[in-house]
């Protein structure tokens, strides 16, 4: 017989709070060509995308971080030092370590909450989130605050034709803590190894440390190109479409419920085609809100679907008590899923 003690946490969690920074900086798409052969109208018909957000030094991941943090717990209703555990998703820190999440952690002021990072790319708010639940009912945090951010701007190509139109930068932030009732169902998640390189980055780090540079490759002014995300897009597209809707109806299927119970549908902001075709793929009733948040911001990765649920609330799109299916895709390949009850 086992001598451990049983924990103790909530019966239920749920996400009490949403908050979201987006940079001050605007760049639309003129910007983006003038470092590649493409048009506007290309741009808007094969992503969606009109306007992106892209960081200024000052703003960084740790300070966008904490703008979002702030108001995602005001929202909550609590206070810093109530937070047990901090889950930073982010590809766009730097620093390998220490992990960003114990510096925001610090400036939130928190009382030496847990705190680390995850890399699950465009998944990493999903992978956070359900982290988060399991504190919450396990008993190790009461409350947990969850961040995706990125500075996508730092790693993109913007000679790349393929992708240097398409990433942002932003923060979003929710509070997840007790509940009494299911207002976080069950994650459907997982991973395709074998399509790693569909979605990646274009230099390992460790080959700057190699003394000869001519191997690697060189910008149009003959400098040595800083790391990009790179991917190939058609094969993206084909796997997110059709996989990604079977893994979005599996979420339905575990949390019991049926599209047309749905009020709200929030997908990773990667491709406004994608998105469409995932409506049109589980059959979403008209009445079903759809985060269309691309077209202003951009991909943002682990960012994308906590900014785009704070901009719905935000305009009354969506109220507090609807019920949201929520899924994040990207690098890995990777994928997450669930169904939550808005705050």
């Amino acid at each position: 017989m086992s001598k451990i003690r049983p924990s103790k946490g909530a019966p239920y969690a749920r996400i009490l709070g949403v908050g979201g920074y987006r940079p001050t900086r605007v760049v639309p798409n003129e910007v983006i060509l003038e470092k590649i052969d493409s048009s506007d109208e290309w741009i808007r018909s094969r992503s969606g995308i009109e306007t992106r957000h892209w960081a200024s030094p000052e703003e960084t991941v740790a300070a966008m971080s904490i703008e979002a943090s702030g108001k995602a717990i005001a929202a909550a209703g609590i206070t810093a030092e109530q937070i047990g555990a901090v889950v930073v998703a982010t590809v766009s820190h730097f620093s390998q370590t220490p992990a960003v999440a114990t510096e925001i952690a610090d400036k939130l002021g928190t009382d030496r909450a847990a705190a680390f990072d995850v890399s699950a790319g465009c998944a990493g708010f999903g992978y956070g989130l359900t982290l988060a639940k399991g504190m919450v009912t396990e008993g190790s945090a009461e409350y947990v605050l969850v961040i995706g951010v990125e500075r996508l701007s730092d790693l993109t190509d913007l000679e790349d034709r393929a992708t240097a139109f398409l990433f942002g930068d932003g923060a979003g932030a929710v509070v997840v803590g007790p509940s009494d009732e299911p207002h976080i169902g069950p994650t459907v998640w997982g991973s395709e190894g074998d399509k790693a390189e569909t979605i990646k980055q274009t230099i390992p780090w460790n080959e700057y440390r190699i003394g000869d540079l001519g191997s690697l490759p060189l910008d149009s002014a003959g400098n040595v190109k800083f790391p990009a995300i790179t991917q190939e897009g058609q094969a993206v597209f084909r796997w997110a479409v059709f996989e990604m809707a079977k893994v979005a109806q599996q979420a339905l299927d575990a949390a019991g419920i049926t599209p047309d119970d749905l009020d709200v549908f929030i997908p990773h902001q990667a491709n406004v085609r994608i998105i469409d075709s995932m409506v049109k793929t589980l059959k979403l009733p008209e009445h079903v809100t759809v985060a269309r948040d691309i077209r202003t911001t951009g991909n943002t990765s682990a960012a994308s679907i906590p900014l785009a649920m704070e901009r719905l609330l935000a305009s009354g799109e969506a109220k507090s008590g609807d019920t949201a299916l929520v899924i994040g895709f990207g690098a890995g390949l990777v994928y997450a899923a669930t169904v939550v009850t808005l705050p």
